[in-house]
């Protein structure tokens, strides 16, 4: 009998452990991933933010070695109640260019064009609303920034992982040399960077 119980309990605290500590990731491409990680993290609800590639069929990119095909990104990890995948990607869009079809602000190439990677239908949903509404605000300009689907993420390099703190002084230098935050409040306005 009290075998009976012990099993219960534990079975029962398997089935809330998951929704207590419910986490849903969203995933987004918006140039160096260094600065995208900067973004997000430490935003109230958002409990990781990991830097790597996604978007191409490469196994095992490397930022040293071949990740042609891939799009620097993020990997955000948060709690959807406290802070919610709309809210994401308000934040998202004001930490990007989308205008520039060829990468961002200093960084071109294909590998730091912009987009998002819905995970799932609700996801697609926000995003693609999200996005028309980006397109009105900057019409006539043609946006370039994709919905894309998700795929797997491979993360980059321990080095480049919270590359922002690691270094700060040269990922300011870098930062303010590549002309981003000064595009982006050209852009955004008073919300650049904010949300």
């Amino acid at each position: 009998m009290m075998r009976h119980a012990i099993l219960g309990a534990v079975l029962w605290m398997c089935l809330l452990v998951p929704a207590l500590a419910a986490e849903d990731r969203a995933v987004f491409a918006g140039g160096c991933f260094w600065c995208m990680e900067a973004a997000f993290q430490g935003r109230e609800g958002v409990t990781d933010v990991v830097s790597g590639f996604t978007g191409g069929t490469l196994p095992n990119p490397t930022y040293a070695g071949d990740h042609s095909g891939h799009f620097e990104a993020v990997e955000v990890t948060y709690d959807p109640a406290l802070i919610s995948y709309q809210q994401l990607l308000d934040l998202y869009w004001v930490n990007v260019d989308p205008l520039d079809n060829k990468g961002q602000f200093c960084d071109k190439g294909p590998s730091y064009r912009s987009a998002v990677f819905p995970a799932g239908e609700a996801q697609r949903q926000l995003a693609e609303a999200s996005l028309a509404e980006v397109k009105k605000r900057f019409a006539p300009q043609v946006v370039y920034t994709e919905i894309l689907p998700a795929g797997a993420f491979w993360p980059v390099e321990e080095a480049h992982q919270d590359y922002y703190l690691k270094n700060p002084v040269r990922y300011k230098f870098y930062r303010w040399n590549c002309g981003r935050d000064q595009r982006l409040q050209q852009l955004w306005g008073k919300d650049a960077g904010s949300h």
